[in-house]
């Protein structure tokens, strides 16, 4: 603290920041990214310190596109369904983010989320165990017809560890969500995501970019117990 007052750059900047911390890089507006941010389809090329991938510049055009997609109740499956105060929604994440900010922007008190931890044999839409059939999915979310047909070209697939994109295609995946969610919190609002080692390292770099990293409060070690009879635990 010097005790001398914020100039009004400094003002603009501090809210600015508070309202688009991916915008900054280093503590300095990073204009391009401020550009993608704000919707203009550039391509990130400068050498400077910033988190970037193959892929990113389309993971803004993703979730900057708009979608006329609405929620429908199915009310003879729940208990209780006019009085219930709980909601479950069911349907393909992204788009279901989507359609959530004309009602919860801003309102949300706590997120949590568990996303594959990109292991190289899960998927990216429903982690490793999942007791319903990829082909029930596919139709359910909507990338099937009735009939089986292919509809989305954004089909499921593995993310195998020998594609050349591996670590990309989960940062594609996850940072339009994540910045969907960041919207959806309130000021006061957190978030908590589980993880492994595979991705901890990227979903650091992605949250700090999207949340600012003054607002990272640490993270818990959880360590799987050790059930080998080879093995004893230390």
């Amino acid at each position: 603290m010097t005790g001398e007052s914020l100039t009004p750059s400094e003002v603009k900047l501090n809210q600015l920041y508070e309202i688009l911390p991916e915008a900054f890089s280093e503590g300095k507006v990073d204009f391009e990214k401020l550009k993608v941010t704000l919707g203009e389809h550039l391509h990130f090329t400068d050498e400077r310190y910033v988190l970037n991938w193959a892929g990113k510049s389309d993971s803004f055009r993703e979730l900057q596109s708009p979608i006329t997609n609405t929620l429908v109740p199915v009310q003879k499956e729940p208990v209780n369904f006019d009085t219930s105060k709980h909601v479950f929604i069911e349907g393909e994440n992204l788009d279901v983010l989507k359609v959530l900010q004309r009602s919860y922007f801003n309102k949300v008190k706590m997120i949590y989320i568990d996303p594959p931890y990109n292991t190289g044999s899960d998927s990216f839409i429903y982690p490793d165990k999942f007791c319903e059939s990829k082909d029930k999915y596919e139709k359910q979310v909507g990338y099937k017809d009735n009939d089986g047909n292919l509809v989305r070209e954004d089909s499921l697939r593995k993310n195998r560890k020998e594609n050349g994109h591996y670590h990309s295609s989960w940062l594609n995946m996850m940072y339009p969500r994540l910045f969907l969610a960041k919207s959806l919190l309130r000021v006061d609002g957190l978030i908590f995501v589980s993880i492994d080692d595979h991705e901890v390292h990227n979903l650091r770099l992605l949250m700090d970019e999207i949340f600012g990293h003054e607002n990272f409060e640490g993270h818990i070690h959880w360590r799987r117990p050790i059930t080998s009879p080879m093995i004893k635990q230390r």
